[in-house]
């Protein structure tokens, strides 16, 4: 019994360090993409999911992006820089089309008619359509810094909607709940 609560409380332990060694590299994302946080709102059956982990150490962050629904194929889907009541300048591609190509030569295709792509973004990833609005190339940090502060949004773009049919704003967990692997 006592090798038992023994080796409970140990695996509890290990466990609990593991949490938060996952929670501590940098925090999760995990938000649900709508049409009616687009700007402005849409009435649509598409939906999705943005899964994603920072990594600050490795100078990385790890998507996932889920989506279905739309009456139309999927064209693109990015990141954008700008605050939840406006549209913004696009900070990096998550997937894209052979319509719409990415400037990003590793940027994931678009299942066009609804799908998963994961990915990473690293440094020469970020920038160039934001710099206008302050985050330039490569700077990844100023970009972690926007996700952090709320003031960035990933969005999916259709045919019938090329300014966006779905959106979420990405707001930084510290909690680590997006259950992504490292």
């Amino acid at each position: 019994m006592r090798k038992t609560i023994a080796l409970v409380v140990a695996a509890t332990v290990v466990l609990g360090v593991g949490a938060v060694a996952v929670a501590g590299s940098g925090g999760g994302l995990k938000e649900r993409l709508t049409g009616f946080e687009e700007v402005p709102a849409i009435s649509t059956p598409g939906n999705g999911e943005f899964r994603a982990r920072i990594n600050e150490a490795d100078q990385e962050i790890r998507y996932e992006l889920t989506f279905g629904g739309m009456a139309t194929d999927v064209r693109q889907a990015h990141i954008h820089f700008e605050n939840r009541t406006n549209n913004g300048a696009i900070v990096t591609w998550l997937c894209d089309s052979a319509t719409n190509p990415s400037p990003r030569p590793s940027t994931p295709e678009c299942p066009a008619a609804g799908g998963t792509v994961t990915g990473v973004i690293l440094p020469d990833d970020v920038g160039t359509a934001s710099a206008a609005q302050g985050i330039g190339p490569g700077e990844f940090d100023e970009f972690v810094r926007a996700i952090r502060a709320g003031a960035t949004y990933a969005n999916v773009h259709t045919v019938e909607r090329p300014g966006g049919e779905i959106r979420a704003q990405l707001e930084n967990s510290s909690h680590g709940d997006d259950n992504m692997g490292d």
